[in-house]
């Protein structure tokens, strides 16, 4: 590689450093005969293509996920003898609720893709090298070339919408620095929050005409961008511009660069919710014309006949884990498997006792989620006239009329009984019934047995313990077996699904118009799905404030809690807790659990602080490394950091 002195003398004045500045957004193109080669013809091409999907492939939500682990739906122990995540680091991303957060060297640095974060910024240089350079190959077709450049300005919007996401204003990399570039070309200055939104919706916009509607060969391209993926994201970059963490927050009032520039607009503007309905509308109409519908789990020939409960949790469970060639309502989702089933599963058998790798359960719920699911009226648990919420932790013994949902005869707490079925759906805990590993008996269901240690799924060890007694097993296949060996049947978590842009729609609908037929109507749809009625009967039938879902801020509740339950444990509620700036009221209370070493029902069911949540204002946004900010005096460090 041909040595640069003068870029090395360029970069050294910005930094005193090369290093350091070299990891701070990576900005010089690639030694020019390595180019040549990369773009020599479409293979070469191709494979550089796939280069710039890379940094994509690595952002499957899990434990190094900025939305998966801080929005307080899972808690992870600190307090494990030995990590289960492979390594003390891998467990970073579940402490920040604890305020273990720090602008000398921030946990989950997508900034400077450090701590588990990705090099987003590297990856967008990757994009822009691409760009400049997809005229080179003589032998690559001109709609093949004009696919890929649509590829690549999605992924180049993607990346540029996870950092706005996390840390507010951010420097638009349009194009590489030349590689003669001056000292002050070097030292990038962060953009208004509204320039970054236009630019990555001018990406989109460009992007979205020369994509395929859909994959039409799956075996070789399953995974590849579309026009419905495209169309979706603009809809949820509309919708997160238009939300009150971007749209009028008087709480970066002073956030200016170091010329003065207001980074943040903290004038509300009523438009930006008329343009994210147009765009939901936009993609919506799109997923529709193109057969993309809510999912329904048909059973394998060789299942016995499912009862309509069970069939309602199966319809739930599996739009999530089935295989996405087979799943209706998948939009996008990353080609990697979800690696982390182990995590979220109970132990059900002596064999899963015995094999102390095979599921160590970790992945806590806390109680307060748990408590989110509706009745089985479709109406908050506090909200049911019908419903004993003050007396929804005594002890009682499971009726027939749940043997679906939990164990005949089992004594629990009445707050297990008469939810709905997404909350059966979703987690498993002390008498839930279990449809899967090896068992898909109907009437004969295996099922969670966690008091005390003596227990299957109670606490082993140190190790292998769930400390809240609440298990996200939505995120477990049902043909996965876990016991003397393990078989993971594999599944793509989805990014975006069919269910969540419906209630994105519904959401758009209520800020422009209020409360309206077509905003219920969307909602209902996922409602249905669940196994509940629409919004406007369950509320007039069942709610001690029934005239809820008649006003724009009683629906707005509704729909917020609808995301969250639909959603929960996919990654995608953190954001948008955040983009509602409610996330530092849901994390206000401890998150609790069960006292999972007593034996008895009325030992176990006392609740226990796990933790005290540690999230104030400066969470909303990241913090930029403080090294960085030497490295680019042109930086500032985000508000309160």
């Amino acid at each position: 590689m041909k040595f640069n002195y003068k870029l090395f003398i360029l970069l050294a004045l910005c930094s005193g450093m090369i290093q350091s500045c070299k990891k701070y957004l990576d900005v010089t193109p690639d030694n020019v005969a390595t180019i040549d080669y990369a773009f020599r013809n479409r293979n070469e091409a191709e494979n550089y293509l796939f280069t710039c999907y890379s940094t994509l492939q690595n952002m499957v939500p899990s434990n190094s996920d900025a939305a998966f682990t801080t929005s307080g739906e899972i808690y992870f122990p600190n307090t494990l003898t030995e990590a289960t995540l492979g390594s003390r680091d891998a467990e970073q991303g579940f402490h920040l609720i604890r305020g273990v957060q720090t602008t000398d060297n921030p946990s989950l640095n997508y900034w400077g893709g450090e701590q588990l974060g990705q090099p987003i910024f590297k990856a967008i240089r990757r994009c822009n090298i691409f760009l400049e350079n997809i005229d080179r190959p003589k032998d690559l077709p001109q709609f093949e070339r004009n696919r890929w450049i649509a590829e690549v300005k999605f992924l180049k919007a993607y990346y540029h919408f996870y950092l706005l996401r996390m840390y507010g204003p951010i420097p638009l990399i349009k194009q590489n620095l030349a590689i003669d570039a001056g000292t002050e070309e070097v030292r990038v200055k962060r953009e208004p929050v509204d320039a970054g939104f236009d630019y990555i919706v001018s990406l989109l916009d460009e992007a979205t005409p020369d994509l395929p509607a859909t994959i039409q060969d799956p075996a070789r391209s399953l995974g590849r961008i579309t026009q419905l993926i495209s169309l979706s994201l603009k809809a949820e970059v509309l919708t997160t511009q238009a939300s009150p963490l971007f749209n009028g927050n008087r709480d970066y009032a002073g956030f200016k660069d170091k010329d003065g520039v207001n980074l943040f607009s903290t004038t509300y503007q009523a438009e930006k919710w008329s343009k994210a309905m147009l765009a939901c509308q936009a993609a919506v109409k799109a997923c529709e014309q193109n057969n993309v519908s809510l999912y329904h789990f048909v059973s394998p020939g060789n299942l016995p006949t499912i009862p309509a409960p069970l069939k309602t949790v199966m319809d739930i469970r599996q739009s999530i884990t089935e295989n996405w060639e087979k799943n209706s309502e998948v939009i996008w989702a990353l080609n990697p498997s979800f690696g982390l089933q182990s995590m979220a599963m109970p132990r059900l058998t002596n064999a899963m006792v015995q094999n102390m790798d095979s599921a160590p359960g970790n992945f806590a719920v806390p109680i307060g989620m748990a408590e989110l699911f509706y009745s089985k009226n479709g109406v908050p648990i506090n909200e049911d006239s019908g419903y004993d919420y003050r007396g929804r932790y005594a002890i009682a013994a499971a009726a027939p009329d749940h043997k679906y949902y939990l164990r005949n005869g089992y004594q629990t707490i009445k707050m297990h009984m008469d939810r709905e079925p997404r909350f059966y759906a979703d987690l498993s805990f002390d008498g839930s019934c279990f449809f899967g590993n090896g068992q898909t008996d109907p009437e004969n269901m295996l099922y969670v047995q966690a008091r005390g240690t003596t227990s299957i799924a109670g606490p082993k060890d140190n190790i292998r313990v769930n400390v809240s007694g609440y298990w996200p097993s939505k995120l477990v296949n049902y043909q996965s077996v876990f016991g003397t060996e393990v078989v993971q049947t594999g599944f793509r978590m989805p990014l975006i699904r069919l269910a969540g842009l419906y209630l994105l729609y519904a959401e758009t609908l209520n800020e422009v118009n209020g409360p309206s037929a077509e905003a219920y109507s969307y909602i209902d749809r996922v409602r249905s799905r669940a196994g509940l009625k629409g919004v406007q009967e369950s509320w007039s039938l069942y709610s001690s404030n029934p005239g809820k879902a008649l006003s724009k801020d009683g629906l707005r509740s509704i729909i917020q809690q609808e995301r969250r339950i639909e959603l929960c444990f996919e990654g995608r509620i953190g954001w948008d807790l955040r983009r509602w700036k409610i996330i530092q009221d849901v994390l206000s209370k401890p998150l609790q659990g069960w006292n999972i070493q007593d034996t008895t029902p009325e030992g176990y069911y006392r609740q226990r602080n796990l933790v005290v949540p540690s999230f104030g204002l400066k969470d909303y946004l990241w913090p930029i490394k403080y090294n960085d900010l030497i490295i680019n005096p042109n930086l500032v460090q985000n508000p309160y950091w």
